[in-house]
């Protein structure tokens, strides 16, 4: 597993992963960004621009002081908003992370055939839906066992991404059902590297690399655990060069 790892690491000159990365943390910080300012927004809307206060007068900083700080408080989100974002660029990122990795340490495996965007999107947005809900209903744990809310928050995470990156790694070669089949096979070893990708996900900065890091893991751990994949070809593909 932290071979795996370690190869994802190694490869982050390549330049198809840069462009991967670059792309990621574009759409991070747009999301982050547009979050914060319709944030803001509100504030304006509810916070006038000016009020007055007995025996103090006028106030007119009250809302800029709310906006400075609610760029703080969406700094602070972005520890829990990056598990969610994680789980909606795997449908943008992982083909072309995977690609790079075969090519790279696994060269001359049979071609793939291409999912399509609505399967893609469909994919994702189901995973997508599973870890909002989820982390919705486990909020009432977080407040009540709040000194063991980290591990709740790794430990469920950690279960879901695992649970997606490898069924989306696997789909391209073992097809929905044969994916399916090999997540169960492997869920423990899964989960732990889920486990290990979800704890960095709540560093800010480092978080940013996490998701296309996790999708090349994810390739490794998959070709190593099913290595009959290596030389499987599915129907209508050719062989890479």
């Amino acid at each position: 597993m932290f071979s795996d790892f370690s190869k994802a690491l190694g490869q982050l000159g390549d330049k198809r992963f840069q462009s991967v990365l670059f792309k990621g943390l574009g759409l991070t910080v747009a999301l982050l960004v547009a979050i914060y300012l319709a944030f803001v927004w509100v504030i304006g809307v509810f916070v006038p621009d000016t009020f007055t206060l007995p025996f103090i007068g006028e106030i007119t900083w009250i809302d800029n002081a709310l906006s400075i700080g609610s760029f703080f408080l969406m700094i602070g989100l972005s520890v829990f908003l990056m598990v969610p974002v994680a789980s909606a660029f795997t449908g943008i990122f992982l083909e072309e992370v995977s690609e790079a990795v075969e090519d790279v340490h696994y060269p001359g495996l049979p071609e793939v055939p291409r999912q399509s965007l609505s399967d893609i999107v469909m994919d994702s947005l189901g995973f997508l839906g599973v870890i909002v809900l989820a982390n919705l209903i486990a909020l009432v744990l977080y407040l009540i066992l709040n000194i063991a809310a980290p591990v709740i928050f790794w430990a469920l995470n950690g279960f879901l991404l695992g649970r997606e990156y490898f069924q989306m790694v696997a789909m391209r070669r073992l097809g929905r059902e044969g994916a399916k089949a090999a997540r169960k096979r492997h869920m423990p070893e899964i989960w732990l590297a889920g486990a290990l990708m979800a704890i960095p996900l709540t560093i800010p900065v480092v978080n940013l690399l996490i998701p296309v890091l996790g999708a090349a893991t994810f390739t490794h751990m998959f070709m190593r655990l099913e290595g009959k994949a290596q030389t499987s070809e599915p129907p209508g593909s050719a062989v890479r060069h």
